[in-house]
């Protein structure tokens, strides 16, 4: 209470502060050149005079500059230098009023001998203000201090790795708010110059590989990633680090996307996000030529089947952000649709949006759209992805997703659209599964219509998409949040990942410099244990992995593989303008026995009994078939 009354008096005790360090500035110099304070009666009353009127000059121009209305906890050296030039002023004006009123007193009065008193002082008075300022703000910080921090509440206790402006900002506003949250005691940085360096009172204590030894020197229970332009791989490396001590880690963003939000009224501390596994991969995000992106997707129709899926939602949000002529989402699943229908409309207002339910199995529901839009560039993710679920159920698998896709080829060629990219996957290199097996025939129906037809077809294909729904990561997140198990397969199963962003700039990247009949392929850098993943997060999440979260062994599930492949060996890898980007050699098949089978398979979909897995293989022939219990 005593605090909060001194602090709504602090503005009248600066201002009279101000004014007695203003009058002891001036005695000062006078006593400097003079040895006294007056020589004789008149002296003393035009110094007098002088002393009252430097008194009422710095406090009204203070004032007046709005000085007063700094908070002087929360200044920086910008506000320091307001402060000097307002001190400056006030004192050249506190010497122009003397001078009118020492002439008016007396007829003997001498400007020039009172000059170099103002000028020294000036120099004093900004010494004094300063310095007691100074004095305000470490009192009031220690003050602050011990009546908002807890020295023996260490919950809070955290570490900062890297010294840079990021971790400036950081420590500043957890200071100025007097946060329990996070009470910053040491900083990390890899720079050996500035070890043993404070920013605001906290030192630096040593590089990454000190990181677990003042962990436990400082009790530290949470740590802040603070270098957002930090290169991947050592990204990797540092996490790696944090997350064997058993600390909750987390992340900063960028220092222009903290600016640019701070714009608007959010806190740095409400931008911090807990580190995801993606920041464990350990490469730099791929990298698409946005103009070439622009040039084939703006101002034309385009429409995104699956639109309302992990990856076509995805699709939609960044092409939307290309100015297209019209937007076109369809999608079976209707909640899916209509929650990125509202965030597109809120997002982009004048965009041309079409949302339609419908389904790719419907072939005279996709006629009448595509002879309604006549969409330009069209992006099929419309599929069932579940590896197990489709084993149970092989014929919806082949419904679905070959003959969904059959028919979307056919409407695209029909109505000549420009483009057709497939959203594919490395299941389909060698497949052990249906679902695998059923998207290498979809790229097989592309690369097929693409010899006979006006439209360029293309597919993508990439590997496990973190975050995506029904995903590993999801699964492993929940998990920990009921307190384990975690699930996994098998100790040596292996995946390659990529970020479900990174995942549509291929599929933007494949259609705007397709020529027609590729298979497009990422380079997901090295493929990742799903072992390494569980721990990983498990530890992100602030437990120990065995004790505190427990992992079992489930064993491989049908049609599942401990590795994917991303490419079959006959294909071989064609690079592009993108490092990241590679092209598999189309295969060469006999199309005449392939649409033959085709046609076996549409007419026993509907009968559970005969084995669709064989016609798979008749056409499909590195396709390995899971024995049937």
């Amino acid at each position: 209470m005593l605090f909060l009354r001194i602090n709504e008096w602090k503005p009248y005790i600066l201002r009279i502060t101000d004014m007695i360090l203003a009058v002891l500035a001036m005695l000062l110099s006078e006593f400097i050149f003079f040895g006294s304070l007056f020589e004789n009666k008149t002296n003393f009353t035009v110094f007098a005079v002088g002393l009252a009127i430097q008194a009422v000059v710095y406090v009204f121009s203070l004032y007046v500059l709005n000085i007063y209305k700094i908070i002087w906890y929360y200044s920086s050296l910008q506000e320091m230098s307001k402060l000097v030039i307002a001190l400056i002023f006030s004192q050249m004006v506190s010497y122009v009023i003397h001078i009118a009123v020492g002439l008016v007193l007396t007829s003997s009065f001498k400007p020039t001998a009172f000059l170099k008193v103002h000028i020294v002082a000036g120099v004093i008075s900004i010494v004094l203000i300063i310095i007691f300022r100074i004095i305000v703000y470490c009192i009031e910080r220690r003050i602050k201090t011990v009546l908002f921090s807890s020295e023996e509440d260490e919950s809070s206790n955290t570490m900062v790795i890297g010294g840079g402006d990021a971790c400036f900002l950081f420590i500043r506003e957890m200071q100025l708010k007097h946060s329990n949250e996070y009470r910053v005691r040491c900083i990390i940085d890899d720079n050996h110059a500035k070890y043993g360096m404070l920013f605001d009172g906290v030192p630096v204590v040593g590089n990454r590989y000190t990181i677990e030894e003042n962990v436990k020197k400082y009790k530290i229970r949470k740590i802040i990633f603070a270098i957002p332009s930090c290169p991947a791989n050592e990204k990797k490396e540092i996490l790696g680090i944090c997350t064997k001590t058993n600390c909750l880690v987390k992340t900063m963003p960028s220092i222009s996307q903290m600016v640019d939000t701070h714009d608007n009224n959010t806190e740095f501390v409400k931008q911090i996000r807990s580190v995801e596994i993606e920041d464990l991969l350990g490469r730099d995000p791929i990298e698409i030529d946005l103009d070439s992106v622009m040039s084939y997707v703006s101002g034309r129709v385009v429409m995104v089947t699956g639109g309302g899926g992990s990856i076509g939602s995805e699709l939609c949000r960044q092409i939307a952000a290309y100015n297209p002529k019209q937007l076109i989402i369809f999608d079976i699943y209707e909640n899916g649709a209509y929650d990125i229908q509202l965030e597109l409309k809120r997002k982009y207002p004048m965009l041309n949006l079409v949302t339609l339910i419908g389904s790719v199995r419907d072939n005279k529901r996709l006629d009448m759209v595509f002879e309604k839009y006549r969409p330009e560039v069209v992006y099929h993710a419309a599929a069932h992805k579940h590896v197990p679920l489709m084993e149970d159920s092989p014929n919806e698998s082949i419904k679905n997703n070959v003959f969904g896709t059959l028919n979307a080829v056919q409407m695209a060629d029909k109505f000549r659209a420009k483009k057709f990219v497939l959203i594919s996957t490395d299941k389909a290199v060698n497949p052990t599964n249906i679902m695998g097996a059923s998207k290498r025939i979809c790229e097989m129906i592309v690369q097929a219509f693409n010899r006979v037809s006006e439209t360029e077809f293309v597919a993508v294909r990439f590997g496990n998409v973190l975050g995506s729904n029904g995903s590993v990561i999801p699964l492993f997140k929940k998990q920990i949040e009921n307190g384990g198990p975690i699930t996994v397969t098998h100790p040596d199963i292996i995946r390659y990942f990529m970020t479900i962003p990174e995942a549509v700039s291929l599929v933007l990247q494949a259609g705007a410099s397709a020529k027609g009949g590729e298979i497009f392929v990422l380079d997901m850098g090295k493929p990742v244990k799903i072992l390494d993943l569980a721990e990983n997060l498990i530890r992100l999440s602030g437990f120990e992995p065995y004790k505190e979260i427990d992992i079992k062994f489930t064993g491989l599930r049908p049609g599942e593989k401990l590795y994917e492949e991303l490419l079959m060996g006959e294909e071989g890898l064609q690079a592009t303008d993108n490092q990241l980007i590679h092209i598999g050699k189309p295969i060469e098949f006999d199309e005449e026995h392939f649409y033959g089978v085709l046609h076996n398979m549409k007419h026993c979909m509907g009968d559970d009994t005969i084995d669709m897995r064989l016609l798979v293989k008749e056409i499909v022939p590195t396709y390995v078939m899971t024995p049937q219990e």
